[in-house]
């Protein structure tokens, strides 16, 4: 990756300058989010994750997106409120971006060239599952859905990602968050 993702500029849910620096020597799990999504209830995951992990050094960054089938329309406002009323989200949330296509935000730009080939641990795939729901899936490497993680480790180096339907208490995804953890 040319530029470490610590140098992106983006911004919170509040509207505030921000970058993922501030969580330098963190490990991080990079999700795009959306309140109107099948995976919607992957917040309650997120958030328990988040609680378990963070004094540990894990931070979860929510990036909301409105790139498939409209499933964020919410202002970043409304999308906040939505997630503290029914998932109760303490992690770190941003401003809503676009993950896919010509617009795509540079953090994912960098996050999907950093590990371009996503892990799934289902046995049918979600672009198998797009396909069933008469959807074509992005070809790879693009983002495939709401909820695609990247995890990063306290370097900034994207070391593992995983497809939407990966929830957050897979034992893959915990795992690798646990030996990102255990590094110094």
């Amino acid at each position: 990756m040319s530029a470490s993702i610590y140098d992106i500029p983006v911004r919170k849910i509040t509207g505030a300058d921000a970058s993922l620096a501030e969580y330098k020597g963190k490990v991080l799990l990079v999700v795009n989010v959306a309140s109107k999504c099948g995976l919607t209830p992957q917040y309650e995951g997120l958030e328990k994750i988040y609680k378990q992990y963070k004094d540990k050094g894990l931070v979860v960054a929510g990036f909301p997106a409105n790139d498939f089938k409209g499933q964020e329309p919410g202002t970043n406002q409304e999308i906040q409120a939505f997630c503290t009323a029914n998932f109760g989200v303490e992690f770190p949330m941003y401003d809503k971006i676009t993950v896919v296509g010509p617009e795509k935000n540079p953090l994912y730009k960098a996050l999907i060239a950093a590990h371009p080939a996503r892990t799934n641990v289902n046995e049918v795939t979600w672009a198998e599952k797009l396909k069933g729901y008469g959807i074509e899936p992005n070809p790879e490497p693009e983002v495939l859905w709401n909820f695609e993680k990247f995890l990063v480790n306290r370097k900034g180096e994207v070391v593992q990602r995983f497809a939407p339907d990966t929830t957050p208490d897979a034992p893959a995804l915990v795992a690798a968050i646990e030996a990102e953890l255990a590094k110094s």
